[in-house]
C-alpha cells in the first residue's frame, strides 16, 4: 500500500497494533460487529440508504445509541454529506450504500474526496461471497471500480475480520494524507455468526507516513527564505488538514513574506491580514497571481502545483526556486521540480521552519523584502477585486454573495457548488478561520453544495451553514433538502439564479462568439428566452416549500438585506432563497485555460500593466 498525502492527523481513536486482547469477546453477527466497530472508532453519524445486500447492517443500527443514521435521497448525497461532515469537523465522514447501483452512485463523491484529500469511509454491501463474479443481481466490482480514486479499499472475506478492517480503514483515512477508504462487505458475512472484541490487532505493513521533516532540508529552506528578495508563501489545503494555521501565521509574521491561499486553503490565513494577497490561480487576485509569477522563491506548503494555480506550467514562476513541503512524497516534483523537497506533516514542517528562520535572524541573517512589498502593494491597490452593478438595476450576484457573508452570524460555514458562484463566494466572503469554507476544488463537482452543507450542519449543529449554489448545481442534488427537512438539519441555501450554466456561458461569451449552445436552464428551445415570473421552470420557491423548506425570492437590490436577514432568523427549518441575478455577470480576474499566468486579465479586455517592462 502506498501513501498518497497532503494533510495530517485527526482526533480519531487509534487501533492498537499487536499485543494481547484485553476486551471480552462478544458473540454477534457480522452486522452487529460492524455497528459495534463504528461505535468504537467514534463514528457518530452515518449518511446512507439501505438496500438488499447492506440490509443486515441496518437491523442492529436501529439499536445503537451512539451512531445516528441520516437517510438520504441519493447515494451521491450520502457521499458529499460525509465529505462536508469531515471538512467541517475534522473527523472521518461515513457513508453507506448497498451493492451495484448503490455503490456506483458513491463513485463521484469518493473521487471528489480523493481529489481534495478528505477523510471519509464508504461502507458498501456486496452480493454473497459465492455469487461474486457471477454477474449476480446488483453486483458490481466496487473495489475494482474505485481503486484509482481511493486511498485504499478492502473486500472483507471473513466475518471475524470486520473489526480489524474498520479500525484500519479509519486509521488510513485520517492519517498521513487524508483520503477516502472503501470497505466492501458481502451480505453473507454480515449475516454470519462471529465474535467481536476491541481493540483489534491491526496489520498495515508498509503504511508509515513520514510526518517529521528532515532537519537538513528545514535548515536549507530557512536559508533560502532569508536570502530571497521576492518570496511567496504558497499555502494549500494540506495546511488546514494538518491543523497548522496557527503555525502558519507565526511563520508569515516572522518572515514578513506575502501569503497566497489556494481555493482549498481559504481560511488557513485570515483574509484581513495585511500579509495576505488572496487566492492565486485561474480566477485569483491580480496580486496573488503576479506575486507567484515574479517571485524568486516559492514556499509551497501542503499544495500541489495544480493546473488551476499554475496556468501553462512551463511558464509558471520562471525565476523562482521552489521549496515544496508535503506529506505525500508523490506530490513533490510531480508538476514542478523542487529545489528543496521536504516530506512531512505541514504542522511539524512549519513549526520547524519557524525555529530555523528564527535561528537565521538571531545570526543576523534576515530577508529584506521592502522593494518587493512596494510592488505587491502597488498591484494590490491598482487591481483590487470589484464588480459593476448591472445597468438595468437588477441584482449583481457578487453583491448578493458579499452581503450574505457580511450578514452571516459569526462562525458561519459556507459550502459552495461549482462555477461562477463558487469563485464569487471565494472572493467576496471573508474567511478568517479554517474549516469555514467547503467546496469541491479538485474534481469541480456540480451538486456538491447542498449535501455537503447538510453534512457540515449535521456535524456542527450549533453553527449556521449557508450553501452558495447555482441554479444548475442546485438542480442536481436538491432532493437532499427533503433529508434536511425531515432530520432537523436547518441549512440555508442561496441559489444564485442567472438562468444559465454560468461559467460555461462565460466561456461561450469569451471564446465561442456568444453562441450559447445548451447553457440556458430556464427555458426550452421553443420557449421565450426570458420567461416571466409566472412561468419559471422550476419555480424554486414552490419546490423548496414542497420539500418542507421555507422558500424566499429576491429580485430587487433594495430588498436584499431584508431577505437575507429573514433567512438568517429562521432556524427551525431549511431555507432556500432564489436570488434572481443578472445573467451577463462574469468572474474576473481570469487566466484563460491553457495560457500563461502572465496573460491574466483584471477585467474584460483589461490586461494589467505592472510597470516593469516585461508585459509590453
Amino acid at each position: 500500500m502506498t501513501e498518497q498525502a497532503s494533510g495530517s492527523h485527526h482526533p480519531q481513536p487509534r487501533p492498537r497494533s499487536g499485543g494481547p486482547q484485553s476486551a471480552p469477546v462478544e458473540h454477534v453477527t457480522g452486522a452487529q460487529s460492524l455497528i459495534r466497530s463504528l461505535e468504537e472508532v467514534g463514528a457518530d453519524t452515518v449518511f446512507g440508504i439501505p438496500g438488499g445486500t447492506i440490509l443486515p447492517a441496518y437491523d442492529p443500527m436501529i439499536d445503537s445509541s451512539k451512531v445516528r443514521h441520516v437517510l438520504v435521497r441519493h447515494e451521491q448525497g450520502a457521499g458529499h454529506a460525509a465529505t462536508g461532515y469531515a471538512q467541517a469537523t475534522g473527523k472521518v465522514g461515513v457513508c453507506m450504500a448497498t451493492s451495484g447501483p448503490g455503490a456506483t452512485n458513491l463513485v463521484t463523491p469518493i473521487a471528489d474526496a480523493h481529489m481534495d484529500s478528505v477523510p471519509i469511509v464508504a461502507i458498501t454491501g456486496q452480493v454473497a461471497s459465492k455469487s461474486i463474479g457471477t454477474d449476480a443481481f446488483q453486483e458490481a466490482d466496487i473495489c475494482g471500480i474505485t481503486m484509482p480514486i481511493t486511498k485504499h479499499n478492502f473486500l472483507v472475506t471473513r466475518a471475524e475480520d470486520i473489526p480489524r478492517t474498520i479500525a484500519e480503514a479509519f486509521h488510513i483515512a485520517s492519517t498521513g494524507r487524508p483520503g477516502p477508504v472503501l470497505v466492501d462487505i458481502p451480505k453473507d458475512l454480515l449475516q454470519a455468526q462471529t465474535t467481536f472484541s476491541w481493540p483489534p490487532q491491526t496489520d498495515l505493513p508498509g503504511y508509515r507516513p513520514v510526518t517529521k521533516p528532515h532537519a537538513k532540508q528545514i535548515r536549507e529552506a530557512a536559508r533560502l527564505i532569508t536570502q530571497a528578495e521576492r518570496p511567496v508563501l504558497y499555502v494549500g489545503g494540506g495546511v488546514i488538514k494538518a491543523r497548522a494555521t496557527a503555525e502558519l501565521k507565526v511563520l508569515a509574521e516572522l518572515t514578513g513574506a506575502p501569503v497566497t491561499t489556494t481555493l482549498m486553503a481559504l481560511g488557513a490565513f485570515p483574509d484581513s491580514h495585511h500579509l495576505h494577497l488572496g487566492m492565486p490561480g485561474m480566477h485569483g487576485t491580480v496580486a496573488a497571481v503576479t506575486a507567484l509569477q515574479k517571485a524568486d522563491l516559492i514556499v509551497a506548503l501542503g499544495a500541489r502545483f495544480d493546473d488551476r494555480v499554475t496556468g501553462k506550467l512551463d511558464s509558471f514562476a520562471p525565476h523562482a526556486k521552489i521549496i515544496h513541503a508535503d506529506i505525500d512524497p508523490a506530490e513533490i516534483g510531480k508538476n514542478r521540480a523542487a529545489d528543496v523537497p521536504i516530506v512531512g506533516d505541514a504542522r511539524e514542517v512549519i513549526a520547524d521552519l519557524v525555529v530555523a528562520v528564527q535561528a537565521e535572524h538571531d545570526a543576523g541573517r534576515a530577508g529584506d523584502y521592502t522593494g518587493w512589498w512596494e510592488d505587491l502593494n502597488r498591484w494590490r491597490e491598482t487591481y483590487p477585486l470589484g464588480y459593476d452593478q448591472p445597468a438595468d438595476g437588477s441584482l449583481a450576484p457578487q453583491q448578493v454573495i458579499q452581503r450574505i457573508g457580511q450578514l452571516a452570524p459569526e462562525g458561519t460555514i459556507f459550502a459552495a457548488g461549482v462555477g461562477q458562484h463558487q469563485m464569487w463566494a471565494a472572493h467576496f466572503i471573508d474567511y478568517e478561520t479554517p474549516a469555514t469554507w467547503l467546496n469541491s476544488g479538485g474534481a469541480g463537482t456540480m451538486g456538491y453544495a447542498v449535501p455537503a452543507a447538510m453534512g457540515a450542519k449535521a456535524g456542527a449543529d450549533g453553527r449556521t451553514v449557508w450553501a452558495i449554489d447555482g441554479d444548475g448545481c442546485f438542480q442536481m442534488t436538491n432532493q437532499e433538502l427533503v433529508t434536511c427537512a425531515l432530520n432537523n438539519i436547518p441549512i440555508k441555501v442561496a441559489i444564485i439564479n442567472n438562468g444559465a450554466l454560468g461559467m460555461v456561458r462565460q466561456w461561450q461569451t469569451l471564446f465561442y462568439n456568444q453562441r450559447y449552445s445548451n447553457t440556458v436552464l430556464h427555458s426550452g428551445p421553443d420557449a421565450p428566452a426570458q420567461p416571466n415570473a409566472g412561468t419559471r421552470v422550476p419555480d424554486f420557491v414552490k419546490l423548496a416549500e414542497a420539500m418542507g423548506c421555507v422558500g424566499l425570492r429576491c429580485e430587487d437590490p433594495s430588498d436584499l438585506d431584508a431577505v437575507i436577514e429573514k433567512a438568517n432568523a429562521i432556524n427551525d427549518r431549511p431555507v432556500v432563497v432564489d436570488f434572481i441575478v443578472h445573467e451577463d455577470a462574469m468572474v474576473w480576474p481570469m487566466v484563460a485555460a491553457g495560457t500563461s499566468n502572465d496573460e491574466i486579465l483584471a477585467a474584460r479586455d483589461t490586461r494589467p500593466d505592472f510597470g516593469d517592462g516585461e508585459d509590453d
